[in-house]
């Protein structure tokens, strides 16, 4: 499927609902808010769905009421996997029309789908097909376009980024986005129960497969009254340190689940380690989920890193 064959769907259709991933990061926001701005701008009726909406993107989930409107089209922006929509699940599995995305490892079981695994973030993705739609980018569009693209890019700074990336996030700052607000927000602020938690994290840290590996986690206690948004990042941890290669994290959700994400430099292949326990991604990035005790996850990841290594 082409993207401008994805224009023409959007174009026959009307009363859209966007889906993002749960724990949504800056790319799902960012695409889902930025494609809901620009099919209200077709006169389109739009409203984008998600299972929670951190208080750090306050800037662009206001951008977007819900509306008052029966759903007929069903999209996905940034979803890899059914999976991940968390409570929403249930609801929406098997009834996605347009899913659209950037992970190579995409599992969605939708009508239509565009995947563009070289894409640094499915804000390119989103970028392009507006332009195609020949939706006029406002400021409100540029600004979650370049969240979408400086979050899962480490603020450029990730091997995932191309000259294609920076191409459009120079349109973007030509467009009059805020970057320096966003890059402030997403990268450089921090509250005091975030650095308490960083302390924590770097004190209960583990190096295995000869310090190649990096683990570090967090359980509920200690991420106890903060919000996504206050944990958002933690991931980038580990692979900061000098001579890892494979840096893990695990943090534990409700009911017995633990998330982990796993990152790179590029020297190491993120997805291909997640895909033995059912997830997947990107090469630098990616990730799965585990159920059991923190112990037993722990030894588990522990043991798959020193195999892989």
């Amino acid at each position: 499927m082409t993207l401008n064959e994805v224009s023409a769907l959007l174009l026959e259709h009307d009363n859209f609902e966007i889906l993002t991933h749960n724990y949504p990061d800056g790319d799902c926001l960012g695409c889902g808010y930025a494609l809901c701005l620009g099919l209200r701008q077709l006169g389109k009726n739009a409203r984008v769905i998600t299972t929670d909406k951190p208080k750090s993107f306050d800037f662009i989930t206001k951008l977007c009421d819900d509306g008052d409107f029966e759903p007929e089209y069903i999209v996905s922006t940034d979803v890899a996997d059914e999976k991940l929509l968390g409570k929403n699940e249930e609801k929406y599995t098997g009834r996605i029309d347009l899913c659209i995305d950037h992970h190579g490892t995409n599992k969605v079981k939708a009508a239509h789908s565009y995947v563009e695994p070289d894409a640094a973030a499915a804000g390119e993705i989103i970028y392009e097909l507006l332009r195609l739609l020949n939706v006029e980018l406002t400021v409100d569009i540029a600004n979650c376009l370049y969240t979408a693209l400086s979050t899962d890019t480490g603020c450029f700074c990730y091997t995932n980024t191309t000259s294609r990336t920076l191409r459009i996030a120079a349109d973007l700052l030509d467009l009059g986005c805020d970057s320096a607000y966003i890059n402030k927000v997403m990268f450089e602020t921090k509250s005091k129960r975030r650095l308490a938690l960083e302390r924590e994290i770097l004190e209960n840290m583990i190096y295995c497969a000869d310090d190649k590996c990096a683990i570090i986690y967090t359980t509920l206690k200690m991420v106890e009254g903060m919000g996504d948004d206050e944990t958002e990042g933690i991931a980038s941890i580990p692979r900061q340190i000098e001579g890892v290669k494979l840096g893990i994290t695990v943090r534990e959700k409700q009911g017995g689940e633990y998330k982990i994400s796993a990152r790179t430099n590029g020297d190491f292949d993120a997805s291909a380690f997640c895909r033995q326990f059912g997830g997947g991604g990107h090469y630098a990035a990616a990730g799965c989920t585990l159920r059991g005790d923190l112990g037993s996850v722990l030894d588990t990841i522990r043991s798959a890193a020193e195999k892989a290594l």
